[in-house]
């Protein structure tokens, strides 16, 4: 059922998806009735009603060896023991509908408090500290892998397109000079506290692994860093609990601004890609984008 990618990818809305979805839980045999939107960024997710799943839909084929990625990645934590999402049980997976991979994911039934950022140091210094299989192969993290698709296909101002493919290739020079003294693992390369959920027996569940990667530790904490250091998204004492869990405070390390100047471009560059879904995401899309022009100016992101 795949069309062509390039079609697929282009316009990639919440009825789109939402299309791709219903389609997807006929070819795996669930029912989509009732279904949910409950986020639209790299994927769109959709809770469905008359079972306790999440459908996890791709915006085109070209995501479709990270969705493969997932998959692995679920199956090896899950022998492992890991605290981290399960995928439904019986199906292979990824499907590919319509050029768009698909994944279908065990509903983690929510309890009544959000993860902390000491549980997201806990949960990073833990996944950090483990040994790949034989056998399971990861890529190394990079940070440019899907920025051309994102900035090629947004609709935004020429005039941004233009400067955003400057500090592209600004960031990319001075990503070469980094120089890491840490070891390689695995990571999970989107450590943001939204990517933990507590289920209902209070258990932290680590979420979303799109981005695992095999590379240096310094991936994940850049994304806290960024957060509190620069954005100010985190108090003081919610940063240090972080720090104290994990054990490292990235902000003293030499390469973090350039660590800072990636993610801060890979927030934008991925909001971008919704502008169309309503002014409030267009708008702080303008914010960010302001913002990078002027590297001195103060972060008053909203978080997204």
């Amino acid at each position: 059922m795949a069309l062509d990618a390039a079609r697929s990818q282009e316009g990639f809305t919440s009825t789109r998806a939402a299309q791709v979805m219903s389609a997807a839980c006929r070819a795996a045999g669930l029912d989509d009735r009732g279904a949910e939107l409950i986020r639209l960024g790299e994927n769109a997710l959709f809770r469905l009603d008359a079972e306790p799943v999440i459908v996890r839909v791709a915006r085109g084929e070209p995501w479709l060896p990270k969705a493969r990625v997932e998959v692995a990645v679920s199956q090896w934590l899950a022998e492992e023991g890991f605290p981290a999402a399960r995928l439904v049980d019986g199906l292979e997976q990824p499907f590919l509908i319509d050029g768009h991979p698909v994944t279908f994911w065990r509903l983690i039934v929510e309890g009544g408090r959000k993860a902390t950022y000491g549980e997201l140091g806990g949960i990073l210094r833990d996944l950090h500290s483990m040994t790949l299989p034989v056998g399971l192969e990861l890529p190394s993290f990079n940070p440019f892998d899907k920025q051309e698709l994102r900035i090629s296909q947004a609709a935004i101002p020429e005039d941004d397109r233009a400067f955003l493919r400057k500090r592209w290739s600004e960031l990319r020079d001075q990503f070469e000079g980094l120089r890491f003294e840490t070891p390689k693992g695995p990571v999970h390369g989107d450590a943001h506290v939204q990517n933990l959920m507590v289920n209902d027996r209070g258990e932290v569940i680590l979420i979303d692994f799109e981005a695992f990667c095999f590379d240096h530790p310094e991936w994940d904490l850049m994304v806290t860093a960024t957060e509190h250091h620069s954005l100010r998204w985190q108090t003081d004492e919610q940063y240090a609990d972080f720090v104290q869990a994990y054990g490292r405070d990235l902000h003293d390390w030499h390469g973090y601004d350039t660590l800072r100047r990636l993610q801060e471009f890979g927030m934008t560059t991925w909001l971008m890609q919704n502008v169309r879904e309503d002014e409030g995401t267009a708008a702080e899309y303008r914010r960010r984008i302001a913002a990078l022009r002027n590297d001195d100016a103060p972060r008053d992101w909203r978080p997204s």
